[in-house]
């Protein structure tokens, strides 16, 4: 394995995931109405991401069950790598919404039961994130990535990437902010896992 080509892959997936935040903001920002179209949009990232196989957490972390211990270590140097693209994109692009957006998370996560709702929200992106990635996998299909990415935004469930730059974008990192990050990267792991445990253990099927 070579680590600096793997961290160069997920530093590129971070910027992808941060130009579809980027056009989310920009569409939803210039009129609410439009915010289903920002959500298709957003799907732009992910796309870049399977089709020039670039490294993003929420692409690998659902197969560790898959794979030997020395994935988690490539898992860990993913999330550093996203962190780091989305820190570069967000140094460049600073939008007053992100400041707006991020407020909003922080407070309703600090809120009674907002860990828990955070957690379960990132479960459900982690979930949606590992359909759009396995059908491009086994199918060779873009369906899932067009369908689960705008899904996940719209229903308002949280991509701990896309919090990435959404928190870079604002200057917002501090303690609130990682916390909040490590909950929804902990939540994404858990969604990203619940279809390959199944078809693991109850299923059956054997590793790939």
């Amino acid at each position: 394995m070579d680590w600096f080509k793997w961290l160069i892959r997920a530093i590129l997936a971070g910027m992808c995931i941060s130009i579809g935040g980027i056009v989310f903001i920009q569409t939803w920002g210039g009129n609410p109405q439009l915010k289903w179209v920002g959500a298709f949009l957003f799907s732009l990232g992910l796309f870049a991401v399977v089709t020039y196989g670039f490294n993003l957490y929420t692409g690998k972390v659902g197969y560790i069950l898959q794979n030997d211990r020395i994935y988690l270590l490539e898992v860990l140097i993913t999330i550093i790598g996203n962190f780091i693209g989305c820190l570069i994109m967000g140094y460049f692009f600073q939008f007053p919404l992100a400041e707006t957006m991020v407020q909003g998370k922080i407070d309703l996560f600090f809120a009674d039961g907002g860990i828990i709702d955070a957690i379960v929200k990132g479960v459900m992106c982690g979930v949606l994130m590992y359909i759009a990635v396995d059908v491009y996998k086994s199918k060779g299909s873009y369906l899932g990535v067009f369908i689960c990415v705008p899904v996940f935004i719209l229903a308002g469930f949280e991509h701990s990437i896309a919090d990435m730059f959404y928190i870079s974008s604002a200057m917002m990192w501090n303690m609130d902010t990682f916390l909040f990050t490590l909950a929804i990267l902990f939540g994404n792991l858990i969604g990203c896992c619940l279809i390959p445990a199944y078809r693991l253990f109850v299923n059956g099927e054997e590793k790939a």
